[in-house]
């Protein structure tokens, strides 16, 4: 059942309700987000009964049944369960926005931009860029990422990124076949604007990190 956060909520995790409810079944959510998941799914199931009560109350008045003395009855204590659904309503979306809020917050404080971006992370938008699916382990159900290059992003990296908007995956395929990743506007616009605020975000006197040129190997 769609809800008016449906969007909101989705801008602020950075990906689909479908996804956001899936993975919270399967236990990949952070604490934070896995509250906003239950409120969500709270919401769905009282907007759930207020359509219920409403397309009731629409077919009590279409002239469907017999206009007679029991008719009224069922129409008042339609109304009477429907303003009760309402409250409900109201009270879940008070719970939704409490929790949705502070992770609003946080992307607000946290955009995804070139700078930001950490050396890591572009090493990983690099090696996806160049071709990546997405797989689930069939005993353990962990999902991680395998690049042409053969570069391994593991799951954590893979939910930061897709969270950040900066990749994206195609799951009209199945993931034991492996979906497709690739980046987004926003991944392709990291890599490639601005690079030199790129390089100086990396600890470039660090041995060994990107981009610098690692050591030979002995």
């Amino acid at each position: 059942m769609l809800t008016s956060f449906d969007h909101r909520i989705e801008l602020a995790v950075g990906f689909s309700v479908d996804r956001l409810w899936r993975d919270h079944g399967r236990g990949l959510l952070d604490e934070q987000t896995a509250r906003l998941a239950t409120a969500h799914r709270t919401l769905s199931d009282a907007e759930r009964s207020v359509t219920f009560y409403r397309v009731l109350l629409q077919r009590l008045a279409s002239g469907e049944y017999a206009i007679d003395e029991s008719l009224f009855p069922r129409i008042d204590r339609t109304v009477e369960q429907l303003k009760q659904a309402v409250t409900c309503r109201e009270a879940r979306a008070r719970d939704v926005v409490d929790t949705l809020e502070p992770i609003e917050a946080q992307t607000a404080r946290n955009p995804a931009t070139s700078t930001e971006l950490k050396a890591r992370e572009i090493a990983l938008l690099l090696a996806i860029s160049q071709g990546a699916k997405l797989y689930e382990h069939l005993l353990t159900q962990r999902l991680s990422v395998v690049t042409a290059s053969g570069t391994r992003v593991t799951q954590q990296d893979f939910e930061r990124l897709e969270r950040a908007g900066l990749i994206q995956r195609d799951e009209s395929r199945p993931l034991h076949a492996g979906q497709p990743v690739t980046l987004t506007d926003a991944g392709r616009a990291a890599l490639t604007a601005r690079p030199a605020a790129r390089v100086a975000a990396s600890p470039a006197s660090r041995p060994g990190s990107w981009p610098a040129t690692a050591r030979p190997r002995r």
